[in-house]
């Protein structure tokens, strides 16, 4: 089923694709989506909007992909299972549509141990493969208790997948049953261990699953060794290669050293059999997204070929800082 989504006709055209990562404000700020906004545009693809990512109250995901699409980047909305049921999912996933948003990434979430309310309660009616499998039946015209509904959805259904966790084999499988339940396109946890991803990626194409959806390796900045220690000590089934955090360690200056190793590994990855594409993870760092593209050779992007609805905007409306792909600005490396 092709849908109106521009990253899926990019990705069905062979181009290796590059999406961002966007926080929504924890506030009711607008605007703070359409500054972010400028340093996506024309560098990316796509770009993913959060839900509550951490278990830290945000503006939500639906309405902050709708303001994205305003500042004229495409949005990946994110859709947790922790704080809907079947029923608020349906009708977000409904609204979110009319609204012009195409793509829409299927979430666990993070536990409500990680945020700042610790006492909440977790929703948990559906699992990731089963809120997958909950949006391909809608794109077939069918809401999840089995009715018809007379205007249905046609969203671009994204899931996640973690190539170091334990065990091993459960991952590929799982990978599988996301696969089966109607996803079109993967996205991975940051990549830190670039062996332990290989073999990841050769088990993924060893069942024929590289054939069957889109695979966009995850790449993150970070900007102190302390960050990547957190990750290999504090964060299940993530996996830090200890050169990386010599690296960072023995740096004069950390920030540029972890952009540096970023954008290796963002070359890296495009070499590998079965990655057709890169998603960018700047937590809180969006800012550094344009500089990240273009060293890493992803510039320009292509123009958008299916959504109408991303707002035109002229060179003269933009920030100073803020230019178009092929000059992209350096970073400051200060969050906006």
């Amino acid at each position: 089923m092709t849908t109106e989504s521009n990253l899926e006709s990019l990705l069905r055209e062979g181009h290796f694709v590059v999406c961002g990562e966007m926080s929504p404000p924890q506030g009711a700020d607008k605007d703070a989506i359409l500054r972010k906004s400028d340093y996506f545009r024309n560098t990316v693809d796509a770009v993913n909007l959060t839900d509550n990512q951490t278990a830290i109250a945000r503006m939500s995901s639906v309405m902050s992909s709708v303001f994205a699409l305003e500042g004229g980047v495409e949005p990946i909305m994110q859709m947790t299972c922790r704080d809907r049921n079947r029923l608020a999912q349906q009708s977000d996933i409904l609204g979110a549509y009319s609204a012009g948003v195409r793509n829409i990434l299927c979430l666990t979430g993070d536990y409500m141990s990680f945020g700042n309310h610790p006492g909440a309660k977790g929703v948990f009616d559906l699992d990731s493969v089963q809120l997958i499998r909950m949006v391909s039946d809608m794109n077939a015209g069918r809401f999840q208790c089995g009715e018809e509904m007379k205007a249905p959805p046609r969203m671009f259904i994204g899931g996640a997948a973690n190539p170091f966790a334990e065990p091993f084999a459960m991952r590929i499988m799982r990978l599988g049953k996301k696969i089966a339940a109607g996803a079109h396109f993967i996205q991975t946890q940051p990549v830190f261990d670039f062996p332990r991803f290989e073999r990841w990626i050769k088990a993924v194409r060893d069942e024929g699953y590289d054939e069957q959806v889109y695979i966009l390796a995850g790449v993150m900045p970070v900007k102190s060794a302390k960050a990547l220690i957190y990750m290999k000590e504090s964060v299940p089934g993530m996996s830090v290669a200890d050169e990386y955090i010599k690296r960072m360690e023995s740096a004069t200056d950390p920030k540029e050293e972890g952009m540096a190793i970023c954008v290796e590994t963002m070359k890296r990855l495009r070499e590998v059999e079965g990655i057709k594409g890169i998603h960018i993870m700047p937590v809180m760092w969006e800012s550094i997204t344009p500089r990240l593209v273009e060293e890493a050779g992803l510039l320009p992007r292509p123009k958008p070929r299916m959504q109408d609805n991303l707002t035109s905007i002229s060179d003269a409306e933009l920030p100073p800082e803020v230019k178009k792909a092929g000059a992209a600005p350096k970073a400051s490396g200060v969050e906006a």
